[in-house]
């Protein structure tokens, strides 16, 4: 008996994009788009651009573009296209029909790299959740090819039941999905009432896709957690203890990295994790200094952020990857209260990190001059705790301090 292993084929696609008149950047956009397709496994073979003052509501592209684009495929045999856009049910249709090979956009990909490296059972829910919203648009979309035109023989049929079918069982595996990930935001809301309570401050890192973002955090909390330069590499949050300059003790959060034309679906799904950032008492904005496209990503850090209403929190921007600079680059963020250059991989600037963290933390709390008496002695491990003690002097009458309180615990000294 012969056995014969199975291997997945290799999918090769060519990038489809289109550079509208009033916009920029279709080059870079298609670059981003080469990259995910190889963290998804697919050769880029090649990648077409057309310019035009809006893209074809029908096919994406123009006719001419379309026939160029078909030689491209036949040439190069590739298995498919990648759009940089997210396309209509009616493109997609169209551009199966004309092309004959596999039709893929922007949000499909992005969800199939989410889809590889979700870990937890939040992240596999909210990828199940977006895959199934996207699906749900498309299958509506496809009305037309799975039923019948007109009326009287011939006319009745499976199409319409079956579209119906699929159409039932995809709204009530959304409404499954979404009792689950009710509770999974229920719990983490019990725990965000109990660092309120608790008086504990918390941090976010926020930031584009493979920025840095996983490293850093290992070297502020000392986690070994997952470092891998791919694109989405973290999707699940990560929450872990780290100790600042000031000695007080903050949460430090990894969040999921943003990018370009984040599909709108995976905005809805991953809200709960997502608001980590909304939540947090001060962001680290981490950005990748050796990019060429750094400006352009943290605009889109920005957007995303005031979408998901956190645009107003204060902003520490870490200039990440130094290391890869062969002379210092300064960019200019207006929105930041500290811009620190560092590099995750060699520890340069962690210590500025600490300190602008502290720093910021302080301007959030009540500075106390205070003499207790020794009989109030007890106020000093909750200062300790909660608040950050500058100085304490022991004199006849009693204790002098000088301390940063947190609002919360004002009242109680």
């Amino acid at each position: 008996m012969e056995l014969h292993e199975l291997k997945e084929q290799k999918e090769i696609v060519i990038l489809v994009g289109i550079e509208r008149v009033d916009e920029e950047g279709v080059e870079e956009s298609l670059t981003e788009l080469g990259d995910l397709a190889k963290t998804a496994g697919a050769e880029v073979a090649g990648r077409v651009i057309q310019r035009r003052e809006k893209v074809h509501p029908a096919t994406y592209l123009g006719k001419g573009k379309l026939q160029e684009l078909k030689e491209k495929i036949w040439e190069l045999d590739a298995t498919g296209i990648i759009c940089d856009d997210e396309l209509s049910p009616a493109q997609m249709n169209h551009l199966q029909e004309e092309l004959d090979c596999k039709i893929m956009d922007r949000t499909l990909l992005i969800l199939d790299i989410f889809a590889r490296h979700a870990v937890s059972r939040e992240g596999k829910i909210q990828v199940e959740l977006a895959q199934l919203r996207y699906r749900a648009a498309r299958l509506a979309g496809l009305g037309n090819s799975l039923s019948r035109l007109g009326g009287g023989i011939g006319t009745r049929g499976p199409g319409e039941k079956r579209l119906e079918m699929d159409r039932r069982r995809i709204r009530v595996r959304i409404h499954h999905l979404k009792q689950e990930l009710e509770q999974v935001v229920r719990h983490r809301e019990r725990i965000r009432d109990q660092r309120k309570k608790a008086a504990r401050y918390t941090a976010a890192l926020v930031g584009y896709t493979s920025v840095g973002k996983s490293a850093l955090f290992r070297q502020l909390t000392g986690e070994n957690v997952l470092v891998d330069p791919k694109l989405f590499a973290t999707l699940d949050t990560c929450t872990r203890r780290m100790q600042n300059v000031g000695g007080q003790e903050i949460l430090l959060t990894d969040t999921v990295g943003f990018i370009r034309k984040l599909p709108h679906t995976l905005i809805e799904a991953f809200k709960s994790t997502l608001e980590e950032a909304v939540y947090a008492d001060v962001l680290l904005h981490v950005v990748d200094a050796s990019s060429s496209q750094a400006e352009i990503q943290m605009h889109v850090v920005y957007e995303t952020l005031r979408e998901l209403g956190a645009g107003e929190k204060p902003v520490i921007t870490v200039l990440n990857k130094q290391d890869l600079l062969s002379e210092k680059r300064i960019l200019r963020d207006f929105q930041a209260e500290y811009t620190i250059l560092a590099s995750a991989k060699t520890g340069e600037g962690i210590d500025k990190i600490q300190e602008a963290l502290g720093e910021v933390l302080r301007s959030q709390k009540i500075y106390i001059e205070r003499v207790y008496p020794y009989s109030q002695g007890g106020v000093l491990p909750l200062i300790r705790s909660r608040g950050e003690l500058v100085s304490e002097e022991y004199l006849p009458e009693g204790i002098a301090v000088k301390a940063y309180v947190p609002k919360e615990i004002y009242g109680k000294i």
